[in-house]
């Protein structure tokens, strides 16, 4: 029955009969004879879709569709007399072709049944792109359109190194082979990166327009066109710069349209990137372009001067904290479990988790001291737990510090190491039942002989331990604990798929080094030996070093904003990365296991302030 509403509907004999039994006003119009070709092909082929899928219904199988089309395609040759028509009946392969491509000059001169590199969606039929997970992510489809394809167009309001750098291996490739290549951006608040622009100038047969207004924002399109000579054109229109974030993990959504479906479509895309490729707004980027450009994309940044040290919001949980948080509650109130284990990737905030409990367990508890001890290994975590106390509890005096040089004048709410604990001999301080609240950070160390004592002795209302890597390399469990159980837990993988922590970028390097006739014993090879072939091996070691420092600055966007950690396997390897840094003109130190803390704090201090770009560590950071 039709309903209520707007169609633009060819009017069949079913439409007609209801149309002739109602009373309801209709509007209907002659079919435009301009357009009679489309419009009737378009219902047509509605039609013959469902025709074939009623032979499939009744028991049809892939050789009585295929008769059905030929029947039509005969209908056709007989109604225009036109035998031309008879070389689009449907082969008896009943096959589709993927491809075609010539043997020489390839690996499939070698190999005809190598892989041939073509988009996981269809080249054929549009689709919808929005980041979800069970899709493909959008910058692995460019990859395999750029290498698949005759042309390429690319319309983006900016365009940074770290999402260009996922695909420049696959444009230097096209445009070395021949493809040509285009594209038009701006200056737009100065977030496209000089880096970015200065590699697409160096690539072959490819020209690049940039509009330098700053005054006005007139682009905001985002529009990738591949163009095939076979005629299987795809475009990507939609919301993704080129840019890590809206290419990989952003929740960006593009719209894969293609020549086969959309035509009219396809040819809007040409017609309008080549009038503003015309256009006097966007000029050619040349040689004599980069100081102009830099300067226009200095003047549109601006920063921001917040002070991120203020108390003043009121911190409230996410959503999938939240979800931790009711479990938590469950385990104790239903379970009966008051010991629980917490495993969240780090960067999905296992401390604001715990401080959000405790002031729901002081809540639950109002009147009555609800004594905090905290413990963790290092002074630094320290210091950021009892800040984020603070903050969730919206009281800046909360809690004090014990380690270091610090020394609290209440134990009440404690934050204290692991360290102090041991060498203060707390437990003769305070009785078992002192501390109502126990948080035990980083808990993957409770393992080691120096918690025992701290756990054995305590009996708080309330033991919640955190941790992002319960599995421990020496294969020793944490679970005996908390009753063999995990509580709650949101691990790296999903933490990323969830869009809450960015996904990391890894790029493996070949190493140069042949390890082949090194010692491998206890798990690795030997350390003495990896040192001297990384250090003292002469041409070997600088070659490798070398060719670190080239990677680095092949995949950096900027090689003066990186604060970086390199991990070695010596004091001698540490020294001379470090060493061999500097005499590059990149700013490194080294440290050591052996480094005072006072030495530790001002090198994490330089390189944040970037003074220095690379500290060299052995033993140190592991974590």
């Amino acid at each position: 029955m039709l309903k209520n509403g707007l169609y633009e509907q060819i009017i069949n004999k079913s439409i007609d009969d209801e149309l002739a039994a109602t009373d309801k006003l209709s509007q209907t119009a002659p079919i435009d004879s301009a357009e009679a070709a489309k419009v009737l092909a378009k219902y047509a082929a509605e039609v013959v879709e469902k025709s074939l899928e009623n032979v499939k219904d009744n028991g049809g199988d892939l050789w009585a569709q295929v008769e059905l089309v030929n029947n039509i395609v005969a209908t056709i040759i007989s109604e225009t007399r036109d035998n031309t028509f008879d070389r689009l009946s449907v082969s008896e392969r009943a096959e589709q072709l993927l491809a075609l491509m010539d043997r020489k000059n390839s690996v499939l001169a070698l190999n005809d049944k190598a892989e041939i590199v073509r988009p996981e969606t269809s080249i054929a039929q549009s689709s919808l792109f929005t980041g979800a997970v069970h899709e493909p992510q959008m910058y692995t489809e460019l990859k395999k359109e750029i290498v698949s394809c005759d042309h390429i167009d690319m319309l983006v309001s900016f365009i940074k190194w770290s999402g260009l750098r996922l695909l420049i291996n696959e444009l230097t490739e096209f445009t070395q082979n021949g493809g040509t290549l285009r594209i038009i951006t701006t200056s737009y608040m100065g977030a496209t990166d000089m880096k970015a622009i200065e590699e697409l100038h160096k690539l072959s047969n490819t020209q690049i327009k940039v509009s330098y207004d700053t005054k006005r924002t007139r682009l905001h399109a985002k529009t990738y066109v591949f163009y095939r000579n076979t005629g299987f054109t795809t475009a990507y229109v939609g919301s993704s710069n080129l840019s890590n974030a809206a290419i990989s993990s952003g929740l960006e959504w593009n719209v894969k349209v293609t020549r086969k479906d959309l035509p009219e479509t396809i040819d809007k895309i040409a017609a309008t990137f080549e009038s503003y490729w015309n256009s006097s707004e966007f000029e050619y980027y040349g040689e004599g372009q980069r100081e102009r450009l830099a300067h226009a994309l200095k003047a549109e940044k601006y920063y921001d001067s917040n002070n991120p040290e203020m108390y003043t919001l009121d911190i409230q949980p996410y959503s999938y904290q939240q979800e931790i948080l009711d479990r938590l509650e469950a385990e104790r109130k239903v379970r009966g479990y008051t010991r629980n284990l917490v495993v969240a990737a780090t960067g999905t905030g296992k401390t604001v988790i715990s401080a959000l409990d405790y002031k729901s367990f002081r809540k639950q508890n109002s009147g009555k001291r609800c004594r905090l001890l905290f413990v963790a290994h290092r002074e630094e975590i320290l210091r950021q737990s009892l800040y984020t106390f603070r903050a969730v509890l919206k009281d800046a005096n909360f809690g004090e510090m014990f380690v270091g040089n610090h020394r609290p004048e209440s134990i009440d709410n404690l934050f204290i190491s692991i360290q102090t604990f041991n060498s203060q001999g707390f437990t003769e301080k305070t009785d078992p039942d002192f501390y109502d609240y126990v948080v035990v950070d980083e808990f993957h160390h409770a393992a080691a002989p120096t918690y025992q004592k701290l756990l054995s002795y305590y009996y708080p209302k309330i033991l919640l331990g955190l941790t992002a890597t319960p599995e421990r390399m020496d294969g020793k469990s944490i679970l005996q604990y908390f009753n063999n159980r995990i509580a709650a837990e949101i691990r790296l993988p999903e933490a990323i798929d969830r869009k809450l922590l960015c996904p990391f970028q890894y790029f493996g390097v070949t190493d140069t080094v042949d390890l082949d006739r090194l010692k491998w014993s206890a798990g690795g090879y030997d350390k003495t030996e990896l040192s001297y072939i990384y250090t003292l091996s002469g041409m070997s070691a600088h070659r490798r070093a070398d060719h670190i420092v080239s990677s680095l600055l092949r995949y950096v966007t900027d090689i003066d904003a990186v604060k970086g950690l390199g991990f070695c396997v010596s004091v001698e390897h540490a020294k001379f990365m470090s060493d061999y840094f500097n005499e590059r003109g990149i700013s490194a130190m080294f440290l050591t296991g052996k480094s005072v803390e006072e030495e530790r704090r001002d090198a994490q201090n330089r390189l944040v302030s970037g003074e220095v770009h690379f500290i060299f560590v052995v033993d140190l950071y592991n974590d």
